[in-house]
């Protein structure tokens, strides 16, 4: 725990990130967020005791230069102290999650199979470099996780070595969006990919912590993702792309509809599946998954015209 928290709810804190870290979440950016909540509270409610509903509520005002998903973001590590609070016998004031209401998705980009084996001919065929000698190890792996299960960018990224079972292809995604945690289990291809990869980057990082290292064993940054993908992108020669700007969350979009696009295919039950695939996509709603569902038509035009296409799609209810 590297934050010095000085407010009156210090010690709740402090016993709540404790808690969090000994069951293996990571909690970086929730106690970064409870950090500038301590500050908050050291500043406009110095000699207050209670989490009241004015300090709630006081948290929760949208800045104007506040994204509303940031938003939400923001309210969820203040929540969950509410609900520790509560749990060992204090009172405090629990934020309604009502206010943070997520925006409409925007337009997403599905891969196709071309671009697909495109780009992951491009990330295989990546030079070793002195200064990065585990990066065309690191990258060719990395991105066929996300695209195989599905995985956020941010997930993979902060995957830890002591979370991914090799002998059993199993995955804890800990403290994830929404802080929930989840199990995702590896195809047996995939599995053995990865065996082969721990071994060779073991090599060169013996000791390390994240199955992704970089250099000093830390987390990859965002914008390294962005710059990698649009380098493997330009490598492997794609002019143009079909649908929308693709980023590395497209492999998770591709991923849902492709799994879709296989139930309806099939003839399979549409209602039955798609819990189990919001569970393994980690989805805090079911309509957030049921959402891929009217992508199939546009991205696979020949499944709009199959009969009975619209008896297979549930209806689903988009509130939140």
């Amino acid at each position: 725990m590297k934050a010095v928290f000085k407010s009156n709810f210090k010690r709740h804190i402090e016993s709540l990130l404790l808690q969090k870290h000994a069951l293996g979440y990571p909690y970086i950016d929730s106690e970064r967020i409870l950090k500038t909540f301590d500050r908050f509270c050291l500043e406009n409610f110095p000699d207050e005791t209670e989490l009241t509903k004015e300090i709630g509520m006081e948290w929760a005002q949208i800045k104007p230069t506040e994204h509303a998903n940031g938003f939400r973001n923001r309210l969820m590590p203040v929540r969950e102290l509410a609900k520790y609070m509560h749990s060992i016998g204090i009172n405090a004031f629990l934020i309604p999650v009502d206010l943070a209401r997520k925006t409409p998705r925007p337009a997403v980009h599905v891969f196709t199979s071309e671009e697909l084996g495109a780009f992951f001919s491009a990330a295989d065929s990546l030079p070793c470099k002195p200064n990065t000698p585990a990066r065309h190890l690191i990258v060719p792996v990395f991105f066929r996780i996300l695209y195989c299960c599905g995985l956020r960018p941010g997930e993979a990224r902060n995957l830890l070595v002591r979370n991914i079972s090799l002998d059993t292809g199993v995955i804890r995604i800990l403290e994830s969006k929404g802080h929930n945690d989840r199990i995702v289990v590896l195809s047996e291809e995939l599995r053995l990919l990865c065996l082969k990869y721990d071994e060779k980057v073991g090599q060169i990082f013996p000791s390390r912590r994240y199955f992704f290292p970089s250099l000093l064993d830390r987390p990859y940054t965002k914008p390294w993702l962005k710059k990698t993908f649009w380098l493997l992108w330009k490598r492997a020669g794609i002019t143009q792309f079909s649908g929308r700007i693709p980023t590395p969350y497209s492999f998770r979009h591709t991923f849902a509809t492709n799994c879709l696009y296989n139930f309806v295919k099939e003839g399979r039950d549409v209602n039955a599946c798609l819990p189990y695939l919001s569970a393994y996509m980690g989805h805090a709603q079911l309509s957030d998954t049921a959402y891929y569902i009217h992508l199939i038509p546009e991205f696979f035009p020949q499944m709009a015209d199959m009969d009975g296409f619209s008896k297979l799609i549930p209806e689903v209810d988009y509130e939140d």
